[in-house]
């Protein structure tokens, strides 16, 4: 008796010490890589190259925001690498129509920029919940929907948007009908000389993470990287969502988004537009954590990703999220870091 309880013993223990090393080795060593993948030197000419952009609210179309406003807003901008707004104009009903009614004040707005901040251009930002296997959100299979969206698009555009930004999540990795309607609103943009543009999810850190996901939530975290450069490939611009990444670190999510960067750069064609998104928001939760999640970090790991794997790359940048949830604090790591201003 005392032999077999000593064999289930060590059998047992064999067993608690392969979940240890299943559960713990792993994140430690990514946790190692990414901390490297943040050490380094920063290359003078990985700064702005006047393409970043910066999400605003919908205060900014439905009368809230003033004239006194928009003068703050030029003054903030001002010496900064800001080309394009995206101002939440949406958001799109499940059907993909999009009430004229969301964006009362657009003409005020774009025409207040274009006097304001000459050079600056503003798209509407739309999205939707998408409803993959769920019962509501919007359905990409449907090809009204996706006529609708489309329809939207032109709407806005006939409301003096200079382009469209779309962020529709949670987005599967592979999503063929996602496809289909970039490739109809690419048709539509480019009738009207207009931008195309596309929040992203994050690629994959690991080859197949996306799969695994999968398996225990309907969520689009990541996309492959062959599905970004397909994505990437129809539009005018691609933003990643690079933060809430559950990093605990500065360490760790400057490394993370160094390693975004890097994947992001490979499969981006050389006539779109990468921008690396920076968290200009503070909260915490699972997703984020406010002391590990800083622009600063962001910054850093955005040039150090730039600079090792395509410094020469001109349409590149940073895009900022959000301005109703930023704090001054952001503005200047982004400058000191970022911007050629200090």
């Amino acid at each position: 008796m005392a032999g077999r309880l000593g064999r289930a013993w060590r059998k047992g223990r064999w067993w608690v010490l392969g979940l240890v090393l299943l559960l713990v080795v792993p994140p430690l060593l990514g946790a190692l890589a990414l901390r490297v993948s943040y050490a380094g030197d920063l290359r003078d000419d990985a700064r702005t190259r006047g393409r970043d952009a910066y999400w605003i609210g919908h205060a900014w179309v439905d009368g809230r925001k003033k004239d006194a406003d928009l003068k703050a807003l030029a003054e903030r901008l001002r010496g900064t690498g800001v080309k394009d707004l995206y101002v939440h104009a949406g958001p799109l009903e499940h059907d993909g129509t999009l009430p004229a009614a969301r964006h009362p004040r657009a003409r005020w707005l774009v025409d207040g920029v274009r006097r304001e901040l000459p050079g600056v251009r503003v798209q509407a930002w739309l999205g939707d919940v998408l409803a993959n296997d769920g019962p509501t959100g919007l359905r990409l299979s449907d090809a009204a929907s996706r006529a609708a969206v489309t329809a939207s698009a032109r709407q806005v555009l006939d409301a003096g948007f200079a382009g469209v930004h779309f962020d529709l999540e949670p987005l599967r990795s592979g999503d063929a009908d996602y496809l289909t309607l970039l490739d109809d609103l690419g048709r539509l943009t480019r009738s009207r000389m207009a931008l195309l543009s596309v929040a992203a999810h994050q690629i994959d850190p690991l080859p197949g993470a996306h799969s695994v996901l999968r398996l225990v939530s309907d969520q689009g975290k990541w996309w492959s990287q062959e599905y970004f450069g397909e994505v990437a490939r129809r539009v005018d611009q691609i933003a990643v969502m690079s933060y809430d990444t559950w990093m605990p670190l500065e360490s760790s999510y400057g490394g993370y988004v160094a390693q975004q960067t890097a994947l992001a750069l490979e499969v981006t064609p050389e006539g779109t537009d990468l921008l690396m998104g920076l968290p200009f928001f503070h909260e915490d939760d699972l997703g984020h954590h406010e002391s590990a999640e800083t622009v600063a970090a962001g910054v850093r790991g955005v040039r150090l990703g730039l600079g090792r794997t395509d410094p020469g790359r001109e349409r590149f940048g940073v895009a900022l999220y959000v301005d109703f949830a930023e704090e001054p604090g952001d503005w200047a790591a982004y400058r000191a870091g970022w911007a050629r201003s200090g």
